[in-house]
């Protein structure tokens, strides 16, 4: 008899472990979503000067961040049901300068995202995915890329599928190409 209520005790806590883990699935966001005020300093173009580092964008982590970088800028864009959400860094340099350092990391809210071939069909604003794609392994992921040569500037824009309804896009200006794979594998929501 004390060998069953022994057990019993003894299960108690793996069961309320196993009970509260989709409650804290619950309190994790899906999706990284700004807050009003991010909204709002994208809305009034404000940026920072210097520009902020590794977490500017609330719920991700860039854990690979290349240097040289003078200005930075939240991006926050809702339209037809997706929230767009992303910051730029950048120097000082025009940006019809082949020498100009970008980055730009956004994830984007859309629900019907499941798999990476969506991408090439992606409702975004800025940022799409059109003409010469290729999907490839970078950064020890599968991402789609292309070259980048619209109004953001020349380098290498890629974009994968983190989970069903969270995509996130990676734009680097030609300068920082050689690191965009590091800037991948180094991206944690």
């Amino acid at each position: 008899m004390k060998i069953k209520q022994l057990a019993a005790v003894s299960v108690l806590p793996i069961a309320a472990a196993l009970i509260a883990l989709p409650a804290q699935a619950a309190e994790r966001p899906a999706c990284p979503v700004p807050s009003k005020s991010e909204a709002k300093r994208s809305s009034d173009g404000k940026t920072d000067q210097p520009p902020r580092g590794a977490t500017a964008i609330k719920g991700v982590r860039v854990g690979h961040l290349p240097k040289g970088f003078t200005y930075g800028q939240v991006n926050v864009n809702k339209h037809d049901g997706i929230t767009e959400y992303g910051y730029e860094w950048t120097d000082d340099r025009s940006d019809v300068d082949r020498k100009r350092r970008l980055l730009w990391v956004r994830v984007v809210c859309w629900p019907a995202a499941k798999k990476l071939t969506q991408l090439k069909n992606a409702p975004f604003d800025l940022g799409v995915f059109s003409g010469d794609t290729k999907i490839v392994k970078l950064g020890g992921r599968k991402v789609i890329t292309q070259e980048s040569d619209g109004a953001l500037g020349t380098g290498r824009y890629a974009g994968w599928v983190e989970r069903r309804g969270v995509v996130v896009t990676v734009l680097t200006s030609e300068p920082l190409v050689p690191e965009l794979g590091r800037v991948i594998a180094g991206i944690k929501l």
